[in-house]
């Protein structure tokens, strides 16, 4: 049973999309794309710099369209999709739900939401490898599991005084990775963002998904379109369930695994969390040949 998943904001890295640039048909797709986002995706896909890509409003549009770009090239109809955070809504436009026209112009909403209501107050994120105690040191520092990715790893949310306490007071035997990211997402300080994102998806139409769809939610199977961009638009403040949803997949019977443009941190957790699953994971069109075998 194949799976193919949509890697989350953090995943972008300077000029990862110019090797894909060089398929047919990608650079006039991204440029119409363009078009919908308000922003010059090649230009940020190619020559953009890791501090103009790590822009909320900007990495949310891009890594979508990414994601499309790169499962269009593919051209594989999987059992199982699934997509982490703002790779939900990838997976939503692959599913059928969504159009990718209209998935990425919910994602410019989301990305420009979630922005603003991080400007309000200083908050950010980071991540917590491993420790016995987790969930109650997070508690007690007010941080919000933000990412509870399976595989020993979660990621806390909250003020960066909160995020500052915890680093001197850490879980036991935790390792802690700040993140380089602009607020504390799916916490509580983006509910002025969810209102935002409601509105701009009131016109939205949702097809019922094609295939198995995960929610990040609580990572069941959702049947209803319309539930699932809700559940969508609830996200932007709710916790990210990927442990659920790796769960979900082994109990379906998933044994193999694409991630999609720029790929590599679901297949990591997956190496970890479910093991024995065969995953590529798309960087470049190089892999491409890889994951059309693990399609057969």
């Amino acid at each position: 049973m194949l799976v193919i998943v949509a890697p989350g904001q953090g995943a972008q890295t300077p000029g990862f999309l110019a090797p894909w640039l060089e398929l047919p048909g990608v650079t006039e797709r991204l440029s119409a794309w363009s078009e919908i986002v308000e922003l010059d995706l090649v230009h940020f896909g190619t020559v953009a710099d890791a501090d103009e890509i790590r822009d909320t409003a900007v990495a949310q549009p891009l890594l979508v369209a990414a994601s499309l770009a790169a499962a269009q090239a593919l051209g594989a109809t999987p059992d199982v999709l699934a997509g982490h955070s703002v790779g939900e809504f990838a997976a939503a436009a692959l599913a059928g739900v969504l159009t990718p026209e209209q998935a990425l112009a919910l994602v410019r909403e989301r990305g420009r939401a979630m922005a603003e209501a991080a400007s309000v107050t200083q908050t950010g994120m980071t991540a917590v490898l491993g420790g016995t105690d987790v969930l109650e040191t997070l508690d007690k520092h007010g941080l919000t599991p933000a990412n509870n990715n399976g595989a020993g790893q979660i990621v806390a949310g909250g003020t960066l005084d909160q995020l500052a306490a915890l680093k001197e007071e850490p879980p036991t035997r935790a390792r802690l990775i700040p993140l380089s990211v602009a607020g504390a997402f799916h916490t509580v300080h983006m509910a002025p963002a969810v209102e935002r994102l409601r509105a701009a998806a009131a016109e939205t139409q949702p097809g019922d998904p094609a295939v198995t769809l995960l929610s990040n939610s609580d990572g069941q199977a959702v049947a209803s379109g319309a539930e699932f961009v809700e559940r969508m638009i609830n996200q932007v403040s709710n916790p990210v369930r990927w442990d659920l949803c790796m769960e979900t997949m082994a109990s379906l019977g998933v044994d193999r695994m694409i991630e999609l443009l720029p790929g590599g941190t679901l297949t990591g957790l997956a190496k970890r969390g479910l093991r024995g699953v065969q995953t590529v994971a798309l960087k470049t069109p190089d892999d491409l040949d890889a994951a059309k075998e693990l399609v057969k």
